[in-house]
């Protein structure tokens, strides 16, 4: 392999491109895949696919960028991110290949002599915005018959469109459809009158100008040309083209009203947000043009293997801007791709400003720019929520899990209630365990049970506890209680080997060998299995089946160190409070109504603690002192730990 910049296609043993990457040292990356220092999941399953490759040998990163995003629209790669099912969206057309160009609404984007807005998401939304282009604008739509024949006639007569060659001795196409009949919206001011000689070449072109520079966001500079036109008309005594050009103006203003104004500055950005669920992945797109949301657009991104998240952003970013002509000055981003300047160059490329103007990708901090990135992402939410509740996602999902986990696990049947254990302590104290229930592979909150560990503990013994929590919840009075429901199918325990080997010896003292319990591994998300020896089962990555079991782990989790987390601060209160002599249980609760929490009483000077007005000086004093000999001794524990 060269160690010059580059794109890279695996192949599959059919010769199909399973993948496609760029690279500014080609040896160097493609060696990261075939030696697995590439920590991405879906590797392993993609090398295990590998049975060729190509690479193609360019000049620079901003070329490899390019081929890499043509190769993928090409190929459509199985490990490449991509839009959801190859969907085609819907696009506002300018046919600029006519004499006379018209708008159309379209979901084709491929000739080269047409230019394209969008792509929008919302098929209404491009529709209307369409109908509002030509109330400000009149411009002839490619749906009208009288266009068409107009079109057949100019082409009959030997007239073409822009930049094409045609006899100079032609007159203007105007002259050829005068005396025609005009076409309805020619009447009521929707079209110019193309069809029927009311406008020139000329005429027509800059309505094409202005409407282009509508349906790109510049409004501003564009209600300045009209103000100047209708007072310009008004001076000349032409009220009735004043009027048409005052009703123009009105029409953009009221949309601008029901565009929503985010910022102050003369803001001209995209502000993408990802909110992503392990495989599938929604994203919001706001066009903020001239300070106001332009449009708003939401994409699905589902196929693809396990892809990390920086390769997710990266891949939408070149096929969305691939698809679009409205390039802003600012792509606004929670985090910056690898290649950014890369990708910032091939935009400033795409924007092709007059006055020089670069495009620039940010990654805030701070500020107005990443509140706009957080009211992306939660519409981005939104976004996959819908999705996944029109296309019955989760239960889709869920089928496909527990199927996987009974291949996997080598289980008598699907897990259809499984039982998930975590133990929470601090140093031994406070020890608790929790019992998370997945029924049909969906939480089951009702059947969530919490231990207190009562054996006594110096120091951290999760082998023991877990030894307790078993004895305790498969008891046989535990088992033939209803509230603590039926047998489970699986037993998961958060911790690997260790807990699972402390597991089954209780069970072998309780002679319980009927109900199948493996121990999760938190590293590598291995599960170690009693019946196999050869090695824990690795389920794989981004497959249904590891993502309900993190799901069942991470509940597990939540709910151990959220019961732990009330205990501790229980006995911190009682141990504080109930070792000063004066406080009782109505001065208890005063001090926790005046201070709020116990970390803002402990943080609180004697000053404060007088100035209360819940206990006596003499008192007050003494709550003091105990507070601050807890702290010390609090303080000394963390550092001896750290």
């Amino acid at each position: 392999m060269p160690t010059e910049p580059g794109v890279y296609l695996w192949k599959d043993s059919d010769g199909n491109v399973i993948y496609v990457g760029k690279a500014k040292q080609l040896r160097a990356r493609m060696r990261q895949y075939v030696n697995f220092q590439d920590s991405r999941a879906k590797i392993p399953l993609l090398v295990e696919q590998i049975d060729s490759f190509e690479y193609i040998v360019v000049e620079n990163e901003h070329e490899s960028l390019v081929l890499e995003k043509n190769l993928i629209n090409q190929h459509s790669p199985f490990y490449n991110a991509d839009f959801k099912d190859d969907k085609s969206y819907p696009f506002i057309c300018i046919t600029k290949g006519d004499v006379f160009p018209a708008i159309k609404y379209t979901r084709e984007k491929h000739k080269r002599d047409s230019r394209y807005f969008g792509p929008f998401t919302d098929a209404r939304a491009a529709r209307r915005l369409i109908d509002i282009a030509r109330r400000v604008v009149p411009l002839c739509a490619a749906s009208c018959a009288e266009w068409r024949s107009m079109n057949r006639k100019l082409e009959r007569a030997g007239y073409s469109g822009k930049g094409a060659k045609r006899d100079r001795n032609l007159p203007d196409a105007s002259t050829l459809m005068e005396g025609c009949t005009a076409c309805f919206d020619a009447h009521v001011g929707l079209g110019p009158g193309a069809c029927s000689g009311s406008i020139t070449e000329e005429e027509y072109a800059k309505n094409v100008s202005k409407i282009e520079r509508f349906l790109s966001g510049n409004r501003q500079e564009f209600l300045e040309e009209l103000t100047y036109e209708m007072e310009e008309a008004a001076a000349s005594l032409d009220f009735e083209r004043a009027a048409r050009v005052r009703s123009r103006i009105e029409t953009i203003g009221s949309q601008n009203e029901k565009q929503h104004a985010v910022s102050s500055k003369n803001l001209d950005a995209d502000v993408i947000g990802i909110f992503r669920e392990e495989t599938v992945a929604g994203v919001h797109v706001f066009q903020i043009r001239e300070g106001r949301i332009l449009n708003s657009n939401e994409f699905i991104l589902n196929k693809g293997s396990d892809v990390p998240d920086e390769d997710l952003l990266r891949n939408f970013l070149m096929r969305y801007y691939d698809a679009t002509t409205s390039i802003p000055h600012e792509v606004i981003l929670r985090a910056l791709p690898e290649d950014a300047d890369a990708m910032s160059e091939w935009l400033t490329e795409k924007l092709a400003s007059v006055h020089g103007a670069k495009v620039r990708l940010l990654e805030p901090q701070r500020g107005e720019r990443m509140e706009l990135v957080k009211l992306a992402e939660r519409n981005a939410k939104h976004t996959l929520m819908r999705y996944k509740v029109r296309t019955n996602y989760d239960d889709k999902r869920i089928n496909q899990a527990l199927a996987q986990l009974e291949s996997a696990l080598a289980l008598d049947k699907p897990p259809m209630r499984i039982e998930c254990f975590d133990i929470s302590t601090l140093h031994g104290a406070y020890t608790v365990a929790s019992m998370v229930v997945f029924t049909g592979g969906k939480p089951d909150k009702n059947q969530y049970r919490r231990f207190k560990i009562r054996a006594q503990l110096d120091e951290a013994n999760d082998f023991l506890s877990m030894q307790e929590v078993m004895s305790r919840r498969y008891s046989k009075e535990r088992m033939e209680d209803e509230r603590f429901g039926s047998k489970p199918d699986l037993i998961i325990l958060d911790g690997g080997k260790p807990q699972l080997t402390a597991a089954l010896e209780m069970f072998d003292e309780m002679g319980i060998d009927d109900i199948p319990i493996v121990g999760l591994a938190k590293r590598d998300e291995e599960l170690f299995v009693p019946w196999q020896d050869s090695g824990p089962i690795v389920l794989p990555g981004g497959s249904a089946s590891l993502y309900l079991v993190k799901q069942v782990r991470d509940e597990a989790h939540r709910f151990a160190i959220t019961f732990h987390r009330e205990l501790r601060g229980k006995g911190m209160s009682a141990s504080i409070l109930d070792e000063v002599p004066g406080i009782g249980p109505v001065r208890k609760k005063a001090l926790m109504r005046h201070f709020k929490s116990m970390k803002a009483l402990r943080a609180a000077t004697l000053d404060e603690i007088r100035d209360s007005g819940v206990l006596p000086a003499e008192v007050a004093s003494d709550l003091h002192a105990v507070i601050q000999q807890y702290n010390a001794e609090r303080d000394a524990d963390i550092g001896g730990h750290a």
